[in-house]
């Protein structure tokens, strides 16, 4: 499976930093859709949907080793998996106020966190986007599409 991988830092204010991984599909990377992942918990980093889901290559449970999905959901898809709110998995709170959460706050964050990813990757930008997650990223979901 060749597909392109980006990780990095999108800043969602001065201090909060959210990790993210980008994983092109493995169709037509400039004309699919992008898809936004949240893990819910809150607290669970949305690198266990990209390792043990539905990212291109997962580790089973009771496995020790790496192999590939055969139904990766960048087969038609482009992937954005984001670790939110801050402080969660490789996310960064700077200072103590920054791991303070609501779903509002966590919403302004995210949104602020795609605008970002955005002007990084601006030949996405009339792609469909879909926000998806699950647990707690079902609240995620619809107050950032709100």
């Amino acid at each position: 499976m060749k597909t392109d991988w980006y990780s990095g830092y999108l800043d969602a204010s001065p201090t909060k930093h959210l990790h993210y991984v980008f994983v092109t599909s493995l169709t037509d990377p400039i004309n699919d859709p992008v898809v936004l992942w949240f893990n819910g918990g809150p607290g669970c980093s949305s690198l266990l949907a990209l390792f043990a889901e539905h990212g291109p290559y997962v580790i089973d449970d009771g496995e020790y080793f790496i192999k590939d999905n055969p139904e990766p959901w960048n087969k038609r898809a482009n992937v954005l998996y984001l670790e939110s709110p801050a402080g969660v998995g490789f996310s960064v709170a700077e200072l103590p106020t920054d791991s303070q959460h609501n779903d509002m706050s966590q919403s302004k964050d995210a949104m602020a966190a795609l605008l970002s990813w955005y002007k990084s990757f601006p030949e996405y930008l009339m792609n469909d986007i879909y926000i998806s997650g699950e647990s707690y990223g079902g609240i995620y979901t619809p107050y950032l599409a709100w």
